[in-house]
């Protein structure tokens, strides 16, 4: 399906078809954090993290970054765009999919670091 081709209310259409679906074979598999220690030259981002996709795709790359609101993920960028944003390289199309990556890797990631604090500490 050629999805940038579609008119915006049949792209609209279809994520709200695909979100009304329940697909488990899209469901995490694998996910691997590698968080960074506290210093002042990460900033925002604490953590790189690779996930798995139903055990057949692999997505490098995805940040844990702190935010306003509190720790969020972001997803990977391209290098080479020229444009005056950023332009992800790829990204969930439905609200369920994006949530259920990041409480994923966010849930990876607070245990990673509860581990290295244990570590640290005993």
């Amino acid at each position: 399906m050629n999805y940038n081709a579609m008119k915006k209310a049949d792209l609209i259409a279809r994520i709200q078809e695909l979100e009304t679906q329940v697909n488990t074979t899209m469901q995490v598999t694998d996910c691997k954090v590698f968080p960074f220690r506290e210093g002042p030259s990460m900033g925002h981002m604490k953590a790189l993290a690779n996930i798995i996709l139903g055990d057949q795709f692999l997505i490098r790359g995805l940040r844990v970054m702190e935010g306003e609101n509190g720790l969020f993920v972001n997803y990977p960028i391209d290098p080479f765009f020229k444009g005056d944003e950023f332009r992800s390289l790829c990204n969930p199309l439905t609200r369920t999919m994006r949530e259920h990556i990041e409480s994923t890797v966010l849930e990876k990631y607070q245990q990673s670091i509860a581990t290295s604090t244990e570590a640290a500490n005993g």
